[in-house]
């Protein structure tokens, strides 16, 4: 079972040496791990960029550097080259071009902003309070769908991240799943079970299972992260992801190499 989303402490607020990370694996029996870096923020002029939430646009060429020589390093393991990128609209074209720079495995979209506002951020919590509900999830979705749609990514990060901090409707939003679901499908990317979930006040996996459920029927693929900011976060929470892929009807992963993508399966596989 591979895992995909690492982060370095190249994003300003992850802990640990990269170094520690594959240890982990390793200990974890993981023999495939991605790392998955916040993007440097494109959409910012250069002074307006925060150092906490990304690396610098400099850093980038060396964290894809240290990355080959650990994988050097480490033969046992099987190193994959990420990178969580934040989709911000209209600045598509923009974003094409930065990513074409550079090669990697696999690109993760991802929706953390909702007209500027940091909504998954801790420090920006408050402003929760004086939000429609309805409107912010209609509003996540509906970038969530751009995203995917866009034909920049290959992966969905965490793709109801809106509850993160258990901010919910009354009723679970089955419709808006069923849009992103058709999105996903529409434009053949995968859906990203991530365990971070299970650390943040929602205290369920990325997607809920019904979310993913729906994915599935729609014949979108699933790879898995555990969105490790330290060390010994790597795989945390798998033996509760691949339940969960069960429970939605998954029988495999997805694994990619240069952006194309193969299979890894998943019902025999122990914890």
């Amino acid at each position: 079972m591979p895992d995909y989303h690492l982060h370095t402490w190249r994003c300003g607020h992850a802990a640990g040496q990269m170094e520690e990370y594959l240890k982990t694996a390793r200990q974890k029996g993981l023999t495939e791990v991605g790392f998955a870096d916040h993007i440097p923020m494109y959409w910012l002029l250069p002074e307006q960029r925060d150092s906490s939430l990304a690396m610098r646009e400099e850093e980038l060429a060396l964290y894809l550097a240290e990355i080959s020589r650990l994988q050097a390093k480490n033969p046992d393991l099987t190193l994959k080259v990420g990178l969580e990128v934040d989709y911000i609209p209209g600045r598509e074209k923009e974003l094409a071009l930065f990513l074409n720079k550079y090669t990697f495995d696999y690109l993760i979209g991802a929706v953390h902003y909702l007209n500027g506002w940091g909504f998954d951020q801790t420090t920006q919590q408050a402003a929760y309070a004086n939000k429609d509900p309805i409107a912010v999830y209609h509003r996540y979705f509906s970038l969530l769908k751009e995203a995917a749609l866009s034909g920049l990514f290959d992966i969905m990060a965490h793709p109801d991240l809106i509850k993160k901090f258990n901010y919910r409707l009354v009723e679970e939003p089955n419709a808006l799943y069923l849009e992103a679901a058709k999105a996903f499908a529409q434009a053949g990317v995968c859906v990203e079970v991530n365990t971070a979930g299970l650390r943040v006040p929602a205290r369920e996996i990325y997607p809920c299972l019904s979310f993913l459920k729906i994915c599935q029927r729609c014949g979108v693929p699933a790879t898995v992260g555990s969105d490790a900011h330290q060390p010994d976060q790597v795989g945390y929470g798998f033996k509760e992801a691949v339940q969960h892929l069960k429970l939605a009807g998954y029988h495999e992963v997805t694994l990619y190499s240069r952006r194309y993508r193969y299979t890894h399966n998943i019902v025999n596989f122990k914890w």
